[in-house]
């Protein structure tokens, strides 16, 4: 959704906006042209078709003008970045299904993989530079004022005044509280009582109004539009979304009436497909690397004790629904009922065998098979038994929010230490609140960090029994 308090349209930035969005495409196709002759190979265009669509389709800027003066620049990098990722694991899969790489030597591939993305970074740097030059020359300075003082009103005032390329100065606050009461900051101003707001706009020459009240004094914002009627200023109203514990929020519409998500999942669009497919690549080498081992510790445990290798237990997926997560069996019972007792240092169910793959997280290998079925996903919130889920999400405020991802073999909590029995209900609280921190703040690199922290834990946990 654009910022129309920041944006002026103009046909400068239409055609910068149009360049923008092509622009990283154009620049990856031709480092695959210089790439190609770099290494001395003739340049076949039939066969560069398939990389030049892909990039035109995967590589394309946003097209929001208003991103362009309130992201930051290492914001703006991530994404291009992402988005170049997201290409090669596509260009990839398609060679497996269609050999349609066979036409260039491996080499050279990999010279346009590395060489790409410096390109990608300086050509995503400087059009924003000219992005955000060419919005700032569409309109001068403006003056605004805020109806309601409260923790949103003081946040927006605050990113408007430091950051100078918004080009709006905040004049001051009115609220029908005095400044003691509301304990304003020393460098804001309060303006005045919100009936003063219409005559301060009229005779002060305000562009901008932002009306900040909270959501309960619906009726209170109805009679300030009416006030602001004979006024030519611009009004937006800021929800006082501090009050909510916000998850992925983001705003939007449906067929024209404006909606804000304040609990979502964060993998939506292209996020959720460059999941999947780190998901389905990374999952499908280990599986294919480790199939000695599996076969190995298949034979171990069918030896060392009587029962199945593989122990399917049902738990909470994806939005609730129950899934069946596949594990060694490291025990000599099979507890999947209305009551499941949780793994302790000393527990006498757990066989020696078990004891020792259990130490190492070996047990956990089948669940890369939940991977790829798309129940699982490598990160996120560990599934526990439905027992557990069904005894702690009338304890804990919030426990099944983190099922609005799939759940992982590892996460956030796991490699902070919050894994093995939960004795204490602080113990899954902690957990939770990891989780939930996952939810707001995932990113890509997030979870490659959380996969290799997951690596060194695996031979320094003392909480795996």
């Amino acid at each position: 959704m654009a910022q129309p308090v920041l944006v002026k349209q103009s046909f400068l930035v239409a055609v910068l906006t149009g360049i923008q969005a092509v622009l990283p495409a154009l620049v990856a196709a031709l480092s695959l042209y210089v790439g190609i002759l770099a290494l001395g190979d003739a340049f076949d265009a039939s066969a560069a078709v398939v990389p030049i669509v892909l990039c035109l389709t995967l590589i394309q800027a946003p097209r929001e003008v208003g991103t362009q003066l309130t992201s930051e620049r290492t914001i703006a990098v991530a994404d291009a970045l992402l988005r170049w990722l997201l290409l090669l694991g596509a260009l990839l899969v398609l060679h497996l299904l269609t050999r349609s790489l066979d036409a260039y030597p491996a080499r050279v591939y990999l010279l346009w993989a590395v060489m790409t993305p410096a390109a990608l970074v300086a050509t995503t740097l400087a059009m924003q530079a000219v992005m955000r030059k060419a919005l700032m020359s569409a309109f001068g300075n403006r003056t605004a004022i805020v109806a309601g003082y409260n923790d949103s009103s003081l946040a927006l005032a605050r990113r408007l005044q430091t950051d100078p390329g918004m080009r709006i100065h905040v004049a001051g606050f009115f609220d029908d509280r005095n400044s003691d009461r509301l304990a304003m900051e020393a460098d804001e101003t309060l303006l005045g009582p919100l009936g003063d707001v219409a005559r301060y706009v009229n005779g002060h020459g305000i562009d901008v109004i932002f009306i900040a009240l909270p959501i309960r004094h619906v009726q209170r914002v109805m009679s300030l539009l009416d006030d602001l009627r004979d006024t030519t200023a611009s009004i937006y109203y800021v929800p006082d979304i501090f009050v909510f514990d916000l998850i992925q929020a983001r705003s939007g519409d449906v067929n024209g009436i404006p909606i804000v998500a304040m609990c979502e999942t964060p993998f939506y669009g292209y996020r959720g497909v460059s999941k999947r497919l780190v998901d389905i690549m990374v999952s499908a080498s280990i599986l294919m690397l480790t199939v000695p081992l599996f076969a190995a510790i298949g034979l171990l445990v069918k030896l060392s004790s009587r029962g199945p290798v593989i122990f399917k237990q049902r738990r909470y997926g994806l939005d609730g629904h129950e899934i069946a997560v596949y594990k060694f069996r490291t025990m000599d019972v099979l507890e999947d009922g209305a009551k499941v007792r949780q793994a302790s240092r000393t527990d006498e169910r757990v066989t020696p065998v078990g004891r020792f793959l259990r130490r190492y997280s070996l047990d956990e290998i089948p669940q890369l098979v939940n991977v790829l079925q798309g129940r699982m996903s490598l990160v996120g919130p560990r599934p526990h038994a439905i027992a557990h889920n069904e005894q702690y999400r009338k304890l804990i405020k919030g426990y099944m929010v983190r099922h609005k991802v799939l759940p992982g073999i590892t996460g956030l909590a796991q490699v902070n230490g919050c894994r093995g029995e939960t004795s204490k209900l602080e113990d899954m609280e902690a957990r939770v609140r990891y989780d939930l921190d996952y939810l707001r703040h995932w990113t890509l690199l997030l979870d490659i960090k959380i996969l290799l922290l997951t690596v060194v834990r695996v031979f320094r946990d003392d909480k795996a029994y």
